[in-house]
């Protein structure tokens, strides 16, 4: 299947029609835990003209509608795919990267993005620290869902997964969060389901030990923004250059972007004002957290966020194609001389073994 081309948009897409859901999910084993989620799926449909497009609510009968996605489709029956989990911010929203998910969907991912329940836009009512103890059960139990439906006759996704090929991504405390299913996260134990993970904008220094980072084996690609003020670069400097027995490491730092470039920020605050809703209304419909990195994503002086998202799924489709899929031709796209020719907006390092 086709690589994203470094040439193409942030919004370009591989060989699947993309297959979306929302769907309610229980934990019975925390008290019911409500753990709300998106998934994103590869699809064999042939005929979209007709179908609507998915729409990602946002204020009331404001939505963000989808180039790519298509709600209910049937999934691929391709072969066993592989599955993804992705962590949103400490509290963010769950369809935070919807360009990132619906991009690793059409490459042949399927990709699951739960609410963190307590730590949301909509929920803040945990601390930080109870919100970091609840996240790695939180991936945990989705894999155990989807593990579980793999495995049941009649179920949409009976035998469509491959249990052998899960990875993690997250941004920001999700990145934090992917980290932590590799090396464990506020007491909670690694996954050992989890074979690769691509922490984004990730806080390193202050969740992690180095004992904990020399304990991960796992592949990691590391990415983030020269001019992050949220999470600082040195981060990613700290975590590359600990996680010394990582089977495959990688730095990709894009010079010039911030912490949220990484997010729908822009889509989701223009699509508000295109609907009437300027900035100033946005603290009255719950949305005051978007005025700050609106403008760090979005502001003339901003970093090209289409630029950073193109660059982010080129390398999130590389990596865990590498490393999940074992496919290594994508290892000429996780080389620095790669990088340095098609990239020039990028620091890369890699260490493999």
């Amino acid at each position: 299947m086709p690589l994203i081309e470094p040439t193409q948009t942030a919004n370009s897409v591989g060989p699947f029609v993309v297959g979306h859901k929302r769907v309610d999910l229980f934990d019975p084993a925390r008290e019911n835990r409500s753990l709300p989620y998106d998934i994103w799926y590869p699809s064999d449909e042939p005929q979209t003209e007709d179908l609507p497009r998915t729409r990602y609510p946002l204020a009331g009968p404001i939505a963000l509608t989808s180039e790519f996605a298509f709600d209910d489709l049937p999934v691929s029956d391709s072969g066993k795919l592989p599955f993804l989990v992705f962590s949103h911010g400490s509290g963010g929203t769950n369809t935070q990267s919807i360009r990132m998910m619906e991009a690793l969907a059409s490459h042949g991912f399927v990709i699951v993005s739960p609410e963190h329940t307590g730590n949301t836009n909509a929920d803040s009512s945990d601390t930080l620290a109870e919100a970091g103890a609840k996240r790695v059960p939180d991936v945990s139990f989705i894999i155990d869902t989807f593990m579980g439906r793999n495995s049941i006759q009649g179920d949409e996704f009976f035998e469509r997964l491959d249990p052998d090929k899960i990875g993690v991504a997250g941004h920001s405390y999700g990145g934090g969060t992917a980290l932590g299913m590799v090396g464990g996260f506020f007491g909670a134990q690694p996954d050992d389901r989890v074979k690769a993970v691509m922490p984004i904008s990730a806080p390193v220094f202050d969740l992690f030990t180095e004992r904990a980072l020399l304990d991960i084996e796992e592949p990691v690609l590391f990415l983030g923004g020269t001019e992050d003020t949220a999470v600082s670069i040195t981060n990613q400097d700290y975590a590359f250059d600990t996680l010394t027995n990582s089977s495959a490491t990688y730095q990709i730092d894009i010079r010039g972007a911030g912490h949220n470039a990484f997010a729908a920020i822009c889509d989701i605050g223009n699509t508000l004002i295109e609907n009437g809703l300027g900035k100033e209304s946005w603290p009255s419909i719950g949305a005051s957290a978007l005025l700050e990195p609106y403008e760090d994503a979005c502001g003339e002086a901003a970093f090209p966020i289409e630029v950073a998202q193109r660059i982010q799924n080129t390398f999130a489709v590389a990596f865990f194609r590498r490393h999940l899929l074992e496919q290594q031709e994508y290892d000429f796209y996780l080389r620095t001389e790669w990088a340095e020719e098609n990239e020039p907006d990028v620091n890369f390092r890699s260490r493999t073994k």
